[in-house]
């Protein structure tokens, strides 16, 4: 439905991350290389970002493919951030089409990004959703409750629809969360920083795949997986 990332460590170019890799998020708009559900991520795009002095995440999002944006491309090599998430957006059938239905979603500080789909229905009613889309609900969710509690959020919607898939990525500047449910993820650890990405964005054999059904917190100390709960049978 969606492919996005994150990083955490040294500051990169929002280019080095988002658009020069062989297998970028730009590539993974058009032709992504281990996505399941749907064939192309043209629906609209985001990346945010944490700068210094800034108290919150900038962002920039647009309903548009990624790759027929000009301006980010000519800006993204001098945007530099040691925090960023970006996705690439396929919209579930009958969701509406607009910016603000892209990911990354925020509360003003927290960065959150949805791959995969939820059944509206089961989500508690929540403030301030960006969009009426599934992944605004679910992130207003997240937010309401806080990241702390995101692998029982998590856990919670997954047993209220058991066809749902919550891969969820979130940041706040220092760390970064994922989770895995039901859609892949993948980690890098360099000397430079961490990588998390719905799929590897180059051959790299220190790639390494996210079990199913795993929250990842992701420091400058370093990375911690647990498991949510059982995997499906």
């Amino acid at each position: 439905m969606c492919r996005h990332l994150a990083w955490l460590g040294r500051p990169r170019s929002l280019a080095a991350l988002v658009l020069e890799p062989p297998s970028s998020l730009l590539v993974q708009s058009y032709a992504p290389r281990r996505q399941r559900y749907g064939t192309v991520n043209a629906d609209g795009w985001g990346v945010g970002f944490y700068a210094p002095g800034r108290p919150g995440p900038a962002r920039w999002r647009s309903a548009r493919p990624l790759w027929g944006d000009p301006s980010f491309a000519s800006v993204a090599p001098v945007l530099e951030s040691g925090c960023v998430v970006a996705a690439v957006r396929s919209a579930t059938v009958g969701m509406p089409l607009e910016e603000s239905a892209a990911a990354p979603f925020t509360d003003g500080r927290v960065l959150l990004s949805h791959n995969g789909r939820v059944d509206r229905s089961v989500l508690p009613p929540v403030r301030d959703a960006e969009s009426t889309v599934d992944s605004a609900l679910l992130a207003a969710l997240v937010f309401d409750r806080g990241l702390d509690a995101l692998a029982a959020t998590v856990a919670e919607v997954g047993a209220a629809d058991p066809a749902a898939r919550l891969n969820l990525l979130a940041a706040d500047g220092t760390r970064l969360l994922a989770t895995t449910w039901g859609d892949t993820l993948s980690v890098l650890v360099t000397a430079e920083g961490t990588a998390l990405a719905s799929e590897p964005w180059d051959d790299d054999p220190a790639w390494r795949d996210v079990p199913d059904r795993s929250l990842v917190e992701v420091t400058p100390d370093g990375l911690t997986l647990t498991p949510i709960g059982e995997p499906p049978a």
